[in-house]
């Protein structure tokens, strides 16, 4: 098991990369004046607006096709608007799916259609052709049977892989919390959705849904206004005018602050949110207040929550919030972290301390012109891009914006006084009916959570599963019969995977797997072979690239090799290594020193949680007796990391029951092995671990 771990380790900071967020903040200046550039407008007879901004400076043009249609709530088959989507761009009734994505190769453009509009770019000599793609794609798409059938699997295996995932839980929940089910901003797909929807449902949905008399194009770039005018009225003419709805989103009302708990019994760390539902559009006159309140809260790297939560406390590595503006419904004011399991009831109280602070203390003017220099900063660097020069331009015609609403942007952010921001913070970050919502192992943080004080009064906590539906305290530690020990679970383990014997005979394991690291362009291979009583070596290797690392450990000393460096084993290593007395480690156990800690649910099994010794627990299957996950903390610069390792997928090799998969989680990253091969016995000399 620990050779695993130590290879996942050794991953973990190969695809690390460190971050610089500690920039000087400049002086503030004189504050810049943004010119967006004028636009031409047109109006086609279907209702579709042209907005051209001429800009010469690069030959290349963008363009933005924006649908502005209130959120849809798609019910018994949601997920149809992203299968729409996915199935667009592939290809046209006049051009085969290959040749349609040649045809944007070869000009070097990009083009992405989706059931919500369209956007694009390209040099400039090719943006005619390529508006020509972009109609025909759009009014002349294939919605072909067999990509239908390819993208449903793709999103059924996307949502099987996130069954477990402690983020994908908690954002889904917090979405219901503060929405309610029947909203289109709490509405998720399901497997159970997804079997609903037909391929004969795509295109009367595209048809319904996608309209010209409630969609904005925005072109900007080195282009001809008036021939681009008249190629786009030529090509989308045939778009029809449909029915647009205007039926009102109701959202439900904020209520008594409280904590909702959701647990998720794999998890390794708990994410933490407060929120609370606001009123707000880019024209209330309170909303550049608000954009500097949550800058100085949340908005950033050297904000409030982190500063206190990360720096001060040690408890996470990020901590932020953020809020939404819509001009159809309610949004949100959420502030946010993901921290270690043993602080996470600190770190609610700390994340609404901050909160409360920002009300009730007036922020400093330093802090104030600090945030602004730097907002400054961002702001002018963000509009050098066509696509955000787009969406300014679209917001300014979709959200009732004065048409120099950019132009006097920094001035207005320049504007906000320190009474200003404690105003908006007042209003906005409603810390009295707002929801505390906490994703985590219910077995080590409820008893915590249940006993949260804030202001003075004890919180509520309320229960959910992980699909938001509100449950009654799960038992989180059943009761276990007062006559088995950890030496009887032990024992058990040891003879359902083969027996003492069968165990004891094998001298080597020799095994091959396969390695898995979400995100990373390569697949690693991994070779392990282990000599009793504590000869190893393990060695990976990515096709091209060939080894990426190498250790090895000959029963008294050992060795890390990367990039062509040795590295001796440190203290600390060369023990745990020296100390193992076999393949096996359950054979080897004392148990007498061993204590079982509780009985609950882990992955939807009951499982038997055993501390083998400090920091470092086992988890075994009640019901059939095998290991299916470790959990072990260390410390490391100051901070707890916390690991597990799952394990599944147990097939017979030789009379031994062995687990073919394992899946190490430490922190955010996770690492897959799928074992390929193994072979107990083979023949290894001791010179080969040296």
């Amino acid at each position: 098991m620990k050779k695993f771990l130590y290879i996942a380790f050794v991953l973990f900071t190969l695809i690390s990369f460190s971050q610089v967020d500690r920039t000087k903040i400049p002086e503030s200046g004189p504050t810049p004046e943004i010119n967006l550039g004028e636009p031409v407008k047109y109006e086609l007879k279907n209702g579709m607006k042209l907005i051209l901004v001429k800009n010469d400076k690069l030959p290349r043009v963008f363009f933005n096709l924006f649908i502005d249609r209130q959120p849809l709530f798609e019910g018994e088959k949601a997920g149809i608007s992203l299968l729409t989507s996915d199935l667009l761009g592939k290809g046209t009734k006049n051009i085969s799916k290959d040749e349609f994505i040649e045809m944007i190769d070869f000009m070097g453009a990009n083009l992405n259609l989706s059931a919500s509009g369209a956007s694009g770019s390209s040099l400039s000599k090719f943006f005619p052709d390529l508006i020509d793609l972009l109609a025909d794609g759009l009014f002349n798409p294939v919605f072909d049977q067999d990509e239908f059938t390819k993208s449903l699997d793709r999103f059924k295996e996307g949502i099987k892989a996130d069954e477990n995932s402690v983020p994908a839980a908690a954002r889904r929940v917090e979405n219901i919390l503060a929405y309610g089910k029947n909203h289109p901003n709490s509405e998720y797909a399901t497997i159970e959705s997804l079997n609903n929807i037909t391929f004969n449902d795509i295109e009367p949905f595209f048809n319904e849904y996608f309209l010209p008399n409630n969609s904005y194009m925005v072109i900007i770039g080195d282009f001809d206004v008036d021939s681009t005018i008249n190629q786009i009225e030529k090509l989308f003419k045939k778009w029809k005018k449909g029915k647009i709805s205007d039926k009102a989103i109701k959202t439900k009302s904020n209520s008594t602050i409280a904590i909702h708990f959701i647990d998720m019994p794999n998890a390794i760390q708990s994410e933490v949110s407060f929120q609370n539902l606001i009123e707000m559009r880019m024209n209330d006159s309170e909303y550049f207040s608000l954009l500097l309140s949550n800058k100085i809260l949340g908005g950033g790297p050297e904000n409030r929550l982190e500063q206190q939560i990360r720096e001060n406390k040690g408890y996470t590595y990020v901590a932020r919030s953020s809020f939404g503006s819509s001009k159809y419904s309610k949004s949100r004011f959420r502030a946010y972290t993901s921290t270690r399991e043993e602080v996470t009831d600190s770190a609610v109280v700390e994340m609404l301390n901050e909160i409360k602070k920002i009300r009730e203390i007036d922020v400093t003017e330093k802090e104030l012109n600090d945030v602004k220099a730097k907002y400054f900063g961002n702001f002018v660097l963000a509009t050098e891009s066509p696509s955000t020069i787009a969406n300014y331009t679209v917001q300014i015609e979709t959200q009732n914006l004065d048409k120099d609403y950019y132009k006097n942007y920094l001035s207005n952010i320049n504007s906000v006084t320190v009474i200003d921001v404690k105003n908006a913070a007042n209003k906005y970050f409603n810390i009295n009916n707002g929801q505390i919502v906490v994703t985590g192992k219910g077995s080590a943080l409820a008893d915590k959570l249940e006993n949260i004080t804030f202001d003075g009064k004890k919180l509520a906590v309320y229960y959910y599963d992980k699909y938001g539906n509100s449950i009654e305290k799960p038992v989180f530690n059943k009761e276990i019969s007062s006559d088995l020990t950890a030496e009887t679970i032990i024992n058990k383990y040891i003879e359902k995977i083969g027996g003492s014997e069968k165990l004891n005979s094998v001298s080597t394991i020799s095994l091959e797997a396969s390695v898995t690291i979400p995100g990373a362009p390569f697949k690693p291979k991994a070779i392990i072979k282990e000599k009793s009583p504590n000869l190893t070596s393990m060695e990976m290797s990515v096709e091209g690239m060939g080894t990426l690392m190498k250790q090895k450990f000959d029963g008294n000393n050992g060795y890390m090799e990367q990039m062509g460096q040795k590295i001796p084993m440190e203290n600390d290593q060369l023990e745990s290594e020296r100390s193992q007395k076999g393949l096996f480690d359950e054979l080897y156990m004392d148990t007498a020193a061993m204590e079982i800690v509780s009985l609950g649910p882990v992955d939807g099994k009951d499982a038997y949680k055993i501390k083998t010794k400090e920091n470092s627990f086992n988890y075994y299957d009640a019901e059939s007796g095998l290991l299916i996950m470790t959990e072990e903390s260390t410390t490391q610069g100051g901070n707890t990391i916390t690991s597990i390792t799952k394990f599944s997928d147990y097939r017979e090799v030789d009379g031994i029951l062995y687990a073919f998969k394992r899946e190490i989680n430490a922190g955010p990253q996770k690492i897959e092995f799928e074992i390929t091969n193994v072979i107990f016995n083979e023949e290894i000399s001791d010179e080969f671990f040296k």
